[in-house]
């Protein structure tokens, strides 16, 4: 049974940190490319960061370049959105996403929403004093 599990969200305060997990289950996350992407009420979804099928290649939004990490651990299948120096305008719901390795990775890190095969169930990530 093909699942995504998300974990890791919360109230942090601007400056802090978090690490969102994204554990995969009934498939191999190294067998697609993956990402995170969010989305704060009254606003459009934003593509976060991805991480390319096998060769592992990784590419962020301006938003959060030099903030964020995404990461991939191929033994425990899982997915990593490490967030530093937080600032309240990342507060939204963070959506873990796993797309084909087929379709361009370029176009899958724009806007992996509109190409995913599996996704999570969104976690909550609020930043605020």
């Amino acid at each position: 049974q093909v699942q995504l599990v998300e974990s890791g969200g919360g109230l942090v305060q601007p400056g802090g940190s978090l690490r969102l997990s994204c554990a995969a289950s009934g498939f191999t996350l190294d067998d697609y490319h993956i990402g995170w992407f969010r989305q704060a009420p009254g606003k459009e979804r934003e593509g976060v960061g991805c991480i390319s099928s096998r060769a592992g290649i990784t590419l962020y939004a301006d938003s959060v370049k030099g903030r964020f990490t995404i990461s991939r651990d191929n033994a425990k299948n899982t997915l990593y959105l490490q967030m530093m120096s937080l600032k309240p305008e990342d507060t939204a719901v963070y959506y873990c996403s796993v797309g084909s390795r087929y379709n361009s990775f370029n176009s899958y890190c724009r806007s992996p929403w509109s190409l995913d095969t599996y996704r999570g169930q969104g976690t909550q990530v609020t930043v605020s004093s």
